[in-house]
């Protein structure tokens, strides 16, 4: 274990870390447990969308504040655990992430940097699966986040509260709630590398072919940019 002196916790800002979920009581306890080793007492939120699984209980048991969504959509639940939240600091994060090692020493030097707020930040995506597909697929999303300053909602998001404030936070929006919220907020602020991996669940791309896939994605993203209607493309994501 890593000796962290009294002095340095009282030196760190606060932290909330929110969690959206629907039917993760697969993925959550492993999250929940990475979430273990920050060294000082979290503002942990779920906000859930009505799951018919064990994932709010697993919150309950564990002490962790569970809110109920009037909703079923990620950017309203994402934005209504803003409202709740408690630290100078919110860290969004999705239910099949797992943490590496490493995040709690680079999240606690960002915190303690008075400039890191005028910047918003997010991990390094990575699936922890030896597969060679999975790798270049990992590329791309570096080079889209570090050249194009377009990271995806899998990346998690860090950001001081009165940034998020500043920039109006996420809108309810049920599909493409982090590639908008990003692109005002590029606008003004730049985002940065947290430097630290962010373990991502391989589901999405088992048994599917990623150029297909990722085509899909990005004719998505362009029907969205010319106005089609945003339940309409979250059918076709979702089918």
């Amino acid at each position: 274990y890593r000796f962290i002196s009294m002095d340095r916790l009282q030196r760190i800002p606060t932290l909330s870390i929110i969690i959206p979920t629907l039917n993760e009581a697969n993925h959550l306890p492993l999250l929940l447990a990475d979430l273990k080793s920050w060294p000082r007492k979290l503002d942990l939120l779920i906000v859930d969308g009505g799951s018919t699984d064990l994932t709010v209980s697993i919150g309950e048991i564990q002490g962790i504040k569970v809110i109920e969504s009037l909703h079923r959509n990620r950017g309203y639940q994402l934005n209504l655990g803003a409202s709740k939240a408690k630290g100078d600091w919110l860290l969004f994060l999705h239910a099949d992430s797992r943490l590496d090692k490493s995040w709690e020493e680079k999240i606690i030097y960002i915190l303690k940097n008075y400039s890191s707020k005028e910047f918003a930040w997010y991990f390094n995506f990575k699936i922890r699966k030896n597969n060679f597909q999975y790798r270049l697929l990992e590329i791309a999303v570096a080079i889209r986040s570090y050249l194009f300053n377009k990271p995806y909602g899998d990346q998690g998001l860090l950001i001081h509260k009165d940034l998020y404030n500043s920039s109006k936070g996420y809108y309810p929006l049920k599909l493409m709630e982090d590639l908008e919220f990003i692109t005002r907020l590029t606008k003004t602020n730049k985002l940065r590398g947290i430097g630290s991996d962010l373990y991502t669940d391989d589901i999405k791309w088992v048994n599917s072919n990623i150029i297909k896939h990722a085509i899909k994605n990005a004719t998505l993203r362009r029907k969205w940019r010319q106005g089609y209607d945003i339940d309409q493309l979250s059918k076709e994501y979702y089918q």
